[in-house]
């Protein structure tokens, strides 16, 4: 999954509010070996105030409109025999007044970094035959939670989307249109990253694709002492093959083509290639 942010303060300082060099950023990643494009308006980064549901949707809709045009236009042939041709298009939003305004437009998921706080973003999705990824966190979006500590992070992911399966299963959304991510970063100190990467098989009970948001991550810098995310690629890697290991099934990540040439090395070296699980 390659993220390309259609904004101008993005953690890793790679965002755009130009549509047109988001549009080439995706094509870029698309030749790269991109399974999934992750389109997000909105940086997630809670020493940012937060924009309008207006301003959201207008960042958003000049790239839904062109992206049927990028694809039948792209020349190149898929990067290899793995990736998913044609590419999904994740739209990245949490606020239910932005996906019921933009998912007519496109779109093949949402990925909710709220948490599904309730059943409406289930409801949209079921509504328009999408996908949801839904995300752990702990209370509502671009506010810190630093302060939040768990006895066993595992056992509260467990229980959290059990939780959220069951809302969004009734809520008109079929489970093999779910996926899950733990939330790397958010609402979560380092030894609860570390524990998430070493412990993450407890999550296949679930029997959905399970996303690692590897990129670049706090937990990275704080290892390898390295404060600008950008000096933060080569432990996102070790993240990818950590993920691998216990059996991730998507990245998402700012540099695709090095994960890109990273996965497909594991997948042959390692037999590391994750088990086929249905998605949406």
């Amino acid at each position: 999954m390659g993220i390309v942010n259609i904004n101008d303060d993005s953690f890793s300082g790679d965002g755009s509010l130009d549509a047109g060099v988001a549009l080439a950023q995706a094509r870029q990643f698309l030749e790269s070996g991109a399974d999934i494009i992750d389109i997000g308006a909105e940086s997630a980064r809670t020493n940012r105030a937060a924009i309008t549901e207006e301003e959201e949707v207008a960042r958003l809709v000049p790239f839904l409109a062109a992206w049927p045009a990028l694809l039948a236009e792209y020349a190149g042939p898929p990067w290899d025999a793995d990736q998913l041709w044609p590419p999904l298009l994740s739209i990245n939003t949490w606020r239910s007044g932005v996906i019921e305004r933009v998912l007519p437009l496109g779109g093949d998921l949402i990925n909710d970094i709220s948490g599904l706080p309730d059943a409406r973003n289930a409801e949209l999705c079921a509504k328009h035959d999408a996908a949801l990824l839904i995300m752990h966190s702990v209370g509502e979006p671009k506010v810190p939670h630093t302060h939040v500590s768990y006895p066993d992070v595992m056992a509260t992911l467990d229980r959290f989307f059990e939780d959220k399966l069951a809302l969004a299963t009734s809520s008109g959304l079929s489970e093999e249109y779910v996926m899950l991510d733990p939330g790397i970063d958010f609402a979560k100190q380092r030894d609860d990253n570390l524990a998430i990467y070493r412990e993450l098989e407890r999550l296949h009970r679930f029997g959905r694709p399970l996303l690692l948001p590897v990129s670049r991550k706090t937990v990275i810098g704080q290892i390898l002492d390295l404060p600008n995310p950008q000096d933060r690629d080569a432990g996102t890697v070790a993240c990818i093959a950590a993920g691998m290991r216990r059996g991730a099934h998507i990245f998402r990540v700012h540099h695709v083509e090095a994960a890109a040439q990273v996965v497909k090395v594991l997948w042959q070296a390692t037999h590391l290639k994750p088990a086929a699980t249905s998605a949406g």
